[in-house]
């Protein structure tokens, strides 16, 4: 019996019934088998050095290769059944990130689409784990004449092991230059084609130089059409959810609208309704009295005929004032108002409408100075704010205007002595048809309009508009405009 000593100190015995024939033969033959069954760790004898044994060794380094073949394999299994759970963009990559550092090394993954008709790389995606990232969501650059349009062109992905040298030779790579600063040094660049169409790129980036082998590149390619169509997938859900957000938006402005016409409607039918009535009926008395009225008696009802018709212009404009801000078509003229004379013209206006009432209107100095705006509407807005102002404080009491230069604003404010506001009345304040619970002290009539179209006015002209008050402590109506010299 001839005995050989196998790779593992393993005694081989021929049986003597081969007469001579190799006994190592049956067992790479039972390796073979166990190999096509998928059993990669065997035992198979490589003495003594021989011919034979060449086919043994080639025999294990094959069993070696498909077992590393087969591993990479369930990776890449692994992680497609992982990044296919992904639903959104952001999601799949994060997959990414986590679980490709079993085949591909990096210390930063960004993800860049091709947009504008194939014209701009755009960053969508980064994550990396050392300290700083300068390279991030947004940074784009033009994609024709690049040397991504290159790897596009071949579809083949790009390897840079010294992003340092890459730089000096290309010192006008601003993206290289980026991720330099960040202590990136090599980099494996990899096209992502969807359906024959290029989408975009993704970019495994290390902080040691020569991290990346052509091994990495046929690794990605294996997962690449996948993974390039998964992306164009959560692309374009992606897309479909924001479009489907600004459809829900737009029914819900439409909601808002409705609701407003509707409240239009019925604002107009109560509050225009009183006094035409009472218009009508004052007409009718003077034409049925005639000459038998005294003329003091038919002075006051022209008078009150006046005050009604003056109301319902007021309230006309308003509607149209509203109309015009939600179709989107309101327009300003703007030019220089000098602050200091617009503000003594608006408190002379409501001096005598204010004294019926023991009421008095002052202005504080006011610096010189100028801002663009609208004359007329800025009027609307200040007459708004000291007729509530007048309206709300109780008879003998003070309203004060106050104008504040600042840095590159003016804060125009007016201050009454009435019952204040509370903190959950002050939050509805700027929409249309709030009324407050507290009535105006001369029981003055208010459509819940002024201070919504003041606010839009307000921020038309690029400013903004609050109110400072307490129960019981009156209340600060205010309102920023852009200084013009800042502007």
């Amino acid at each position: 019996m001839i005995v050989w000593e196998g790779s593992a100190g393993n005694k081989l015995m021929d049986n003597g019934s081969g007469k001579g024939s190799d006994p190592r033969i049956p067992l790479y033959i039972h390796a073979t088998e166990r190999l096509k069954e998928g059993h990669y760790r065997l035992r198979i004898p490589l003495s003594p050095r021989d011919d034979l044994s060449k086919l043994g060794r080639a025999l294990r380094d094959l069993a070696r290769s498909l077992e590393i073949r087969y591993r990479e394999l369930q990776k890449l299994d692994r992680i497609r059944a992982g990044i296919n759970a992904g639903l959104l963009v952001d999601d799949i990559l994060e997959k990414v990130y986590e679980d490709f550092r079993e085949i591909i090394p990096y210390n930063r993954i960004g993800f860049s689409t091709i947009e504008e008709n194939g014209q701009v790389v755009r960053a969508y995606w980064a994550k990396s784990d050392l300290p700083v990232m300068y390279l991030t969501k947004g940074y784009e650059a033009p994609l024709e004449g690049s040397s991504l349009q290159r790897i596009i062109e071949t579809g083949q992905p790009r390897i840079i092991n010294d992003l340092e040298e890459y730089l000096r030779n290309k010192p006008d790579s601003e993206s290289t230059r980026l991720i330099v600063e960040e202590g990136i040094r090599s980099s494996l660049t990899c096209p992502l084609i969807a359906s024959g169409v290029p989408i975009g790129f993704l970019f495994f980036s290390s902080a040691r130089p020569y991290a990346y082998l052509n091994a990495h590149v046929e690794i990605f390619q294996r997962i690449a059409g996948q993974l390039s169509i998964i992306l164009e997938k959560g692309r374009l859900v992606a897309e479909l959810m924001e479009q489907k957000a600004a459809i829900e938006r737009q029914n819900e402005e439409l909601r808002r609208l409705n609701e407003v016409k509707n409240a239009f409607v019925g604002m107009a039918a109560h509050d225009l309704r009183n006094p035409i009535a009472a218009v009508q009926t004052a007409a009718d008395f003077l034409l049925e009295a005639g000459d038998t009225l005294d003329e003091e008696t038919r002075r006051e009802i022209l008078q009150d005929i006046v005050a009604q018709t003056r109301h319902m212009l007021g309230l006309i404009n308003d509607l149209l004032d509203v109309s015009q801000i939600e179709a989107g078509t309101l327009e300003l003229d703007l030019q220089p108002v000098a602050v200091k004379d617009f503000l003594e013209e608006a408190v002379h206006r409501h001096t005598g409408l204010a004294a019926p009432k023991g009421t008095k209107v002052l202005l504080e100095p006011v610096p010189e100075g100028t801002v663009m705006a609208d004359p007329l509407r800025l009027r609307q807005v200040i007459d708004n704010l000291i007729s509530n102002a007048v309206k709300y404080s109780p008879p003998g009491s003070t309203v004060t205007v106050r104008a504040e230069r600042n840095p590159g604003y003016w804060r125009i404010s007016v201050q009454d002595e009435g019952p204040g506001i509370s903190k959950e009345e002050q939050q509805n304040l700027f929409q249309y048809f709030t009324r407050l619970s507290t009535r105006p002290t001369g029981d003055e009539p208010s459509t819940g309009l002024g201070l919504a179209i003041s606010r839009r006015m307000v921020e038309a002209h690029g400013g903004e508009i609050g109110v400072e008050s307490e129960p019981g402590k009156g209340s600060t109506f205010w309102f920023t405009l852009p200084d013009q010299a800042a502007g």
